[in-house]
Parts: C-alpha cells; structure tokens; sequence
C-alpha cells in the first residue's frame, strides 16, 4: 500500500519486502520527454529494487538477466529496455534555491551485459538522479504481483500515483491540468489530445483495473473551464475488508491472463522462479573465486549476483571472510527474510567502520 512519510524520515529508511518494492515519490509523477513502454517502466522498478540498499552511493550494481526477462526467450527486449532507459529524460519537480523548480535527469547511466542467455548485466544510477532519490522524503509501496497484473503503462502510472497518495490522512484529491496529466502519464506528444480521447483510450482503462486489482479505489472529476475541460481532479479512498478480498481474487484471476499475454504479443515482463524477488541464481561469474569450503557449515551459498554485486561495490574486500564475520554476527538471531539483501547492508556498514 502507499506510504507517504513525515519530512524526517527518508526515503532510503523505507525497506523493499519479498512482496512489494519502494519506489521514490520525485520518480512517480515525472514527466517523460523520451516515451517509456509497460516493459520499460517494470524493468526500471526492478533495476531500482535491485540496487535499492546503495541506490545513492557511486557504484555499480548487479542483476540477472533472467531477473528482467521473465518468461520471455529472447534477450532482445532487455536490451531494447536499457537503450531506452539510457536515452530518455525526464522532469522531475524538486527544489531549488529555495522555489520550485524542474530538474531534468537520465534514468539510467552506463551498462555493460553478458551475450551469453544466462549471464549478468552491470549498471549505474546517474550521479543526479541519486541525489534526488537520497533527499526524497515521499514514495510509494508498490505491491509486485499488482505490478505485473496491470497490462498498460497507463494502469501502472496510475496505481503508482495512487499508491504515493494513499496514506494521506489529510487529503483524497488532487487536482491536474490535463497537460499535466499526460506527461505524468507518458502519453506521446500529439496523441489524446481531446478529453474524450484522453478519458477513452487511457483513463478509463487505467481506472477499471486499479479498481480491480489495488487495495484503493480511484476516480477522476472532469473540471471545465468554459466549455472545455481544462483540469481533473483525482480522488482515492482506500477499500473496505470485502473489496479488497475481492481484488486479491482478481489477483489470482489475472494470473491466467498474464499467462495467455505472455505466450501471445503482449509486451511485458511476467515474474517467475527467482524473477519474483528481482534475482535469479545464475552460474558463478568467471571473475569470481569459488566459495571457500570453511562457509560450507555456515550456511547455503548467497545467489552470485550478491557476491559480484559485493564484489563490485566493495573492491579490496574479501568477501568471504565478510560473509564469515555476518554470519557470526547473525548467529542466534532469527533469520533474514532476504539474506542477501541483508548481507550487503552488512557489508556497506562492514566497509564504513573497517576502511582499507
């Protein structure tokens, strides 16, 4: 569900569960100026799961292919994703020598990824878009199984927006122009220009399945100016016990669908195996020694990606000695809902209190 937080906790303190992922408030409402499709928009919220617990530090992060992939064979998309995300800019409202002002940022730096089919890829948050995500002090909760439900990039804006919105206690709406709108929505230049095209073609589509398959319900007001309309209002109120039984009905219900989707035209990315927590375990990186017998008794091996991603995060580390000293320091403690999650947050505070 959405969270919105109180100006002195941060954004980054917000953790990623198995279930659902963080996403900055500044990186919901941006406006596109490089159009993004569904695809690219799902893969970018796992490239930021992903490297959530370093999101702000200048460093590389690890994921699988597969992790990004889903169901599909071929790669192609993936890599058609990146380029995009390396090229496209955006707007993102912030402040600036004490007013408003607008910022614009790529979403993703440089990448390097593997040609084999199981192999890794390499990334980087751009230096201005990571002070962005440390000073933010909004975001939404996103929950995974309702992101891979939706089936438009419209669906998906709208339930973000929402989910930014929902635990307002003192405000259910907000009002937008229509331009507005449709650059928070990415709606490419020249098309739905009309209200009715707008309400037709994006709105109403967008507003049925966050009814369907959210824990709010969304509504949006025509407000005229003249006889035109010039602004909506949006409005949100979370449901009640029975409704939102109901949407988790539909969750289970449109898993069917997404399947069919999948096997057909649709462009998107369908979780699978180890692509519902952003990960999946892959063959040991040729540049990564093997795991030393000793940590056999300690534990099962973490996935490579949290080794390459230590690895690269951490140069000069042994990360095995540092899995040695975390599982020490774990023993007799409950365990982690994600180990590897946890052992990098490990490593980083590692790394500060014992500098090379």
């Amino acid at each position: 569900m959405g969270s919105m937080a109180e100006k002195s906790y941060r954004t980054l303190d917000a953790r990623p569960s198995t279930d659902s992922l963080i996403k900055p408030g500044e990186l919901v409402d941006l406006i596109e100026v490089t159009p993004l499709s569904l695809n690219d928009r799902r893969i970018y919220n796992l490239l930021l799961e992903n490297a959530w617990d370093a999101i702000d530090k200048p460093v590389s992060h690890v994921i699988s292919k597969a992790a990004l992939r889903g169901k599909h064979n071929s790669n192609d998309r993936v890599g058609e994703s990146l380029e995009r995300l390396m090229s496209a800019v955006v707007k993102v409202s912030v402040i600036w020598d004490g007013g408003p002002a607008i910022e614009r940022v790529q979403l993703l730096g440089g990448n390097i990824e593997a040609l084999r089919s199981d192999g890794l890829i390499e990334y980087e948050i751009p230096a201005r878009l990571r002070k962005i995500i440390g000073n933010s002090t909004v975001f939404a909760r996103l929950q995974r199984e309702v992101m891979f439900a939706l089936s438009s990039k419209y669906s998906l804006t709208l339930y973000e927006m929402v989910q930014k919105r929902g635990n307002l206690r003192w405000r259910s709406s907000e009002r937008f122009s229509l331009d507005a709108l449709r650059g928070i929505l990415g709606v490419p230049k020249g098309k739905l220009t009309s209200w009715s095209n707008l309400k037709l073609r994006a709105l109403d589509p967008a507003v049925a399945e966050v009814n369907d398959l959210s824990d709010f319900m969304v509504a949006f007001e025509p407000i005229k100016s003249g006889r035109s309309v010039s602004h909506v209002e949006l409005k949100w109120w979370r449901k009640d016990e029975e409704a939102t039984g109901a949407a988790g009905r539909a969750l289970q219900f449109s898993k069917v669908g997404r399947r069919v989707k999948a096997a057909g035209k649709e462009d998107q990315v369908v979780p699978g195996d180890g692509a519902e927590r952003g990960v999946a375990a892959q063959p040991r990186a040729p540049e990564l020694r093997p795991r030393p017998a000793w940590l056999l008794s300690r534990g099962a091996p973490l996935r490579t990606e949290t080794y390459e991603t230590a690895r690269l995060r951490h140069a000069g580390y042994d990360i095995y000695f540092v899995e040695g000293e975390w599982r020490a320091w774990a023993s007799g403690k409950p365990p982690a809902d994600d180990p590897d999650r946890a052992f990098l947050a490990f490593f980083r505070k590692y790394a500060e209190s014992n500098p090379i």
